[in-house]
């Protein structure tokens, strides 16, 4: 089956698949694994310390791999301090740089001088990818409410919001959310998207190292009825898995329902605390429903090489 879209022409990769930025998790290894894979692989700017922190990572990864690779910026939850990490990707030359949460425009104005870098946004609904259009986007990644981390604010499924933004924007579409094997991949393309963005399965992978093993067991062993959105009261919707620590911040969102009584249950720490410490009584992990799809913890070599011949399998049998 030939894979060429308008992605894997974009970003310069073997299939069009790209690796979501999983906060505090998306580092070298990981990142090389995939683009090495055929795929694009990421490592999470703002996850480091500072921009010496960062510089050394992409070093790492160009170091594992000749292929391209991307630097993603979670900007809606650190305002401006995004602009020395920024700098460091365009100094350094990135191949990609995806931007998720916030308004990407101060971004795009830093970027002007440099062409040759791929700008990708993640949306969650119809406006905010013409917008991101309008801004000089060249690809738009769209996450349906199924999605792991930080949604939308409305409730629309992968299935219903990508063919709404297919039609309503001219540049690419890659589709996020509910997606996690060679199904989900040939579904996003049918739909209209020319990529899938996973983020929830590829912490279910032997390379991603940072990952707990109690988290990544947590992944196979659920369902898809394992989650849970926090965070609505403050208007900013995130999907983790269910345990004792998400029924506590709902119940103070319920109770108070505003940031300052919530701050320390939804901070990074509290994230680390079970992401890396596996803690389930002190912290929390993101997670999407298609927890309910994964049943291991393969390499990411062995899970492209499935998802691919899945994909091919069932084109063969629509002809």
């Amino acid at each position: 089956m030939k894979w060429e879209t308008r992605i894997t022409k974009l970003l310069g990769i073997q299939y069009p698949i790209i690796q979501g930025g999983l906060a505090y998790l998306a580092y070298s290894d990981l990142a090389a694994a995939v683009s090495n894979a055929g795929g694009l692989g990421q490592i999470t700017a703002m996850s480091l310390q500072t921009p010496e922190e960062l510089r050394e990572e992409i070093h790492k990864v160009r170091q594992k791999t000749d292929q391209p690779f991307g630097v993603n910026y979670a900007i809606g939850q650190h305002g401006r301090k995004y602009d020395h990490m920024l700098q460091v990707a365009i100094d350094e030359k990135v191949p990609a740089i995806t931007m998720t949460g916030g308004n990407p425009a101060p971004i795009f104005d830093m970027l002007k001088g440099s062409p040759d870098i791929k700008k990708l946004v993640l949306v969650a609904a119809r406006r905010q990818a013409e917008k991101a259009e309008e801004l000089g986007a060249d690809a738009v990644m769209v996450v349906g409410q199924e999605g792991g981390g930080h949604l939308g604010r409305s409730d629309t499924g992968t299935f219903v919001l990508i063919p709404q933004v297919v039609d309503a924007v001219s540049i690419p579409v890659i589709a996020s959310g509910g997606i996690g094997d060679g199904r989900g991949l040939l579904a996003a393309l049918a739909l209209g998207a020319e990529g899938i963005e996973m983020g929830t399965r590829f912490i279910a992978t032997e390379e991603c190292v940072h990952a707990h093993v109690d988290y990544k067991k947590r992944l196979v062993e659920g369902t898809e009825n394992d989650t849970v959105v926090i965070k609505r009261s403050i208007g900013a919707p995130a999907r983790a898995i269910a345990n004792d620590f998400t029924n506590k911040i709902l119940e103070l969102e319920k109770e108070f329902g505003d940031y300052d009584h919530l701050k320390d249950f939804i901070s990074g720490n509290a994230n680390k605390r079970y992401i890396y410490d596996g803690n389930d009584h002190k912290g929390f992990g993101w997670a999407g429903q298609v927890m309910g799809l994964i049943k291991d913890v393969p390499t990411v070599a062995e899970l492209f090489a499935r998802m691919i011949t899945e994909a091919e399998s069932i084109r063969r049998n629509w002809a």
